[in-house]
């Protein structure tokens, strides 16, 4: 027998009062949102006709999710933060904006306050003695297509174990290893000397490995380098490269992959690359440029500065 009440005149009053509909005080777009998503969950248990088994075991797995400080993490898990994206992708669209660099999620481990750097930096402190030294480099370049002297790129990546320093359950990296802050040259670059990343998955046992099992699916993701970009009069641009060959570039739990961010790897081993770049043996080279989009009436529509970030 199926028994629904969603419509019932007297649920659609309730609505109104648990969402605050009915008082002059509180913030009208919480209200605003609160009511449409109860009502949304209101009509999903009746729909699916959700036991309160079922319903209370969501609640314990919300309540694990918090202690477990994981909600920035399940939310590009279930393309909530692709989705984001998509939805500024199109609203650029139709302001006629074309972002040549691609942005992507920008992901639960970002630190603030990284040490800044002019031109050049070394990201891994080279205790990674697993790791294939890497040398990124490119150029940022302006709305106008021209280089922006002294941009801000800011730059973090996780070991060869999958672990970012100031996350690292080991303990074993020192602050800000693998993050930098890099000011382009009065010519817009930056490089900058690190290992190559490997790809990582989601806790073992934790909540989120806990619904992508009952979904069906896996909490892996390819190996890749996380990108802040700004620069004066123009839009901050998060994004991220993958590391071109990794077998997860297009199975990425957290649907973090799009065109034009999984840049060829170069394979370095002659002697005059080796000599030009201060180094010992063979590395492997990326070279990125980043094409940022100008403010749009004087302001960047996209910036989500009201973000919780760690800080160290």
């Amino acid at each position: 027998m199926t028994v629904t009440i969603f419509n019932r005149p007297d649920i659609q009053d309730f609505l109104k009062v648990l969402s605050g509909l009915d008082q002059t005080n509180g913030n009208p777009r919480v209200k605003q949102i609160v009511h449409r998503i109860v009502s949304d969950l209101f009509k999903a248990i009746d729909d699916l006709d959700i036991t309160p088994d079922e319903y209370w075991i969501a609640v314990a797995w919300l309540n694990e999710i918090g202690a477990a400080g994981q909600a920035g993490l399940i939310s590009p898990g279930l393309g909530l933060d692709h989705f984001l994206d998509e939805r500024l992708d199109a609203i650029d669209e139709a302001l006629g904006i074309k972002n040549e660099t691609p942005r992507t999620i920008e992901g639960p481990l970002y630190v603030a306050g990284a040490p800044e750097c002019h031109g050049f930096a070394r990201l891994d402190d080279g205790r990674d003695t697993d790791g294939h030294t890497l040398i990124m480099h490119g150029t940022v370049y302006g709305s106008d297509g021209k280089p922006m002297p002294g941009a801000k790129v800011e730059v973090w990546h996780c070991d060869t174990r999958g672990f970012y320093s100031h996350f690292d359950p080991t303990g074993q990296q020192a602050p800000f290893n693998m993050r930098r802050t890099i000011i382009a040259d009065d010519q817009g670059r930056y490089k900058f000397q690190s290992i190559v990343p490997h790809g990582y998955g989601v806790p073992p046992g934790s909540p989120t490995e806990k619904l992508l099992s009952a979904l069906g699916r896996h909490g892996q993701r390819p190996a890749h380098v996380h990108f802040f970009i700004s620069a004066d009069g123009h839009r901050k641009l998060t994004t991220q490269i993958n590391i071109a060959g990794d077998p997860l570039i297009n199975d990425d739990f957290a649907y973090a992959t799009r065109d034009g961010l999984v840049p060829d790897v170069i394979e370095r081993t002659d002697d005059a690359s080796i000599k030009a770049n201060g180094l010992n043996g063979p590395f492997a080279e990326i070279v990125f440029d980043i094409k940022l989009t100008a403010l749009v009436n004087g302001v960047d529509n996209q910036v989500n500065a009201l973000r919780k970030r760690a800080a160290a």
